[in-house]
């Protein structure tokens, strides 16, 4: 009989948290999880699910609005806030219960508690009665995830984040939205879709910091023509509540009234109340807990995977990463995840989809680059009347003219890019792309049909 409880003890049952366990269960470890939420995690829960549904649901006043270059007479539409967010908590059920449900019948034990470590191999675990239980394990897996952070800022405690817009009780007249990351330009683009007035604050002189340069400047000029106002270099020092709503101080001495104040500034790692003190685990200045390639910590039987390690903050590596955990401990398949040419998308409004080196990143990579855009009013539009256009670009590393870098902005952007994220990690060349015979009409088939380099420059 083995000294533990459990052969794996997973604290945080999100996806990868999930996955990892289901995995090993799988393999024939006795394994436990522990959640102090809801199961499914950020992504499920509170973040990229219900976040879509937004966004499906900001994209129909646009539609409708659209439908009368193509002869559709509609009568004016009323949007109930309350409805769809009935509507979508059903749908969050839905997937918590399916969560529980996978689970369940992998054989893994859920314990609906806290997680905080006592040492090395012992988890003190408490509901949300306050009721204590001790439990050991042979091997455990962080899986905390992240949440969002907010400056200290004074008047912080009036302002909500990405936790808190999922469940307002009414849609904000006037919102400011401050941040300037995926997360601050995706719920600008819900709320003003949805009929808020929206104000984005941030403190850079562009958007989306990080991106490729094409997108962040093309993002932002999208994003004022759809009607958000868009205050950059601007830094929120205070914020007042009042009788007719939340006033915004400004270092430059302006002022912004609105009726909510949303803060989506970046989210940090989760070990507040883990214990991590309680163990040897390395972590990093800001939480984020340090792994090597296989996911392990300086704890030899301690493991970690998703946000908490800030390595890819994203749902789908999370869920690669618990998955190749399992396989190398359980399964005996040792196979570090691959890093490199993860796609990735931003649903603002237009949508981002992306893979692979930004200019920037090329240029100081590979040094000579040769760079393909094409900016483009879709087809829908030339009858809609719409004037919302579409950003493509190809980054070819000159050498061996392997296309190193993809970024698209405009309809489908994030479904485009999945499809072509498989030839760019593949490590394809411009000439092959250029024998693709695209589909028309399509978008998509401008990325097979660019010939001419626009900018061929050397490194520096």
């Amino acid at each position: 009989m083995s000294e533990y409880d459990f052969d794996l003890f997973v604290i945080g049952a999100g996806s990868g948290g999930v996955r990892a366990a289901r995995i090993a269960a799988g393999y024939g470890a006795r394994v436990g999880i522990c959640e102090d939420s809801r199961v499914g995690g950020t992504c499920v829960i509170r973040g990229c699910v219900p976040k879509k549904l937004m966004v499906y649901a900001s994209h129909f006043a646009d539609e409708i609005e659209d439908a009368a270059g193509y002869g559709w007479d509609i009568p004016s539409a009323t949007f109930d806030w309350q409805r769809f967010i009935a509507a979508k908590d059903v749908e969050i059920d839905r997937l918590n219960a399916v969560y529980i449900d996978l689970l369940e019948a992998s054989g893994v034990q859920l314990y609906l508690a806290r997680g905080k470590f006592l040492d090395d191999h012992r988890i003190l675990l408490t509901d949300k009665t306050g009721r204590n239980e001790t439990i050991s394990a042979e091997t455990i897996l962080i899986a905390t995830g992240g949440r969002p952070w907010v400056p200290e800022v004074s008047g912080a405690e009036y302002a909500i984040t990405s936790n808190e817009a999922f469940h307002l009780p009414a849609l904000p007249q006037r919102i400011a939205v401050v941040g300037g990351g995926y997360i601050a330009c995706e719920f600008a683009g819900i709320f003003n879709g949805m009929g808020s007035a929206v104000t984005q604050i941030y403190r850079g002189d562009a958007l989306l910091r990080g991106f490729d340069h094409d997108v962040r400047r093309f993002v932002g000029a999208e994003l004022q023509g759809k009607g958000i106002t868009l205050m950059l270099e601007s830094d929120v020092i205070r914020i007042e509540k009042g009788p007719d709503g939340l006033n915004l101080h400004f270092k430059e001495g302006k002022q912004v009234q609105v009726d909510t104040v949303m803060y989506a500034t970046g989210r940090v790692p989760h070990v507040r109340n883990l214990g991590i003190k309680n163990t040897d685990v390395e972590v990093r200045a800001d939480g984020s807990i340090v792994v090597d390639e296989y996911s392990k910590t300086s704890v030899g039987n301690i493991y970690a995977v998703g946000d908490v390690t800030h390595r890819i903050n994203l749902t789908p590596v999370a869920i690669n990463e618990g998955h190749a955990f399992a396989d190398i401990l359980f399964g005996g398949k040792p196979r570090p995840v691959n890093h490199e040419f993860v796609p990735s998308a931003v649903f603002s409004q237009p949508p981002i989809g992306t893979v692979g080196f930004s200019e920037e990143d090329a240029r100081r990579h590979f040094g000579d680059v040769e760079i393909f855009r094409s900016e483009f009013r879709p087809m829908k539009h030339t009858l809609s009347g719409r004037n919302e256009y579409m950003l493509m670009k190809l980054i070819v590393a000159s050498e061996s003219q392997r296309v190193v870098g993809m970024h698209l902005v405009g309809m489908d952007a994030p479904e485009i890019v999945l499809g072509f994220a498989v030839a760019v990690k593949s490590g394809l060349t411009k000439e092959q792309f250029d024998c693709t015979i695209g589909i028309h009409p399509t978008a998509a088939e401008e990325l097979v049909t660019m010939r001419t380099a626009v900018v061929e420059s050397t490194q520096g």
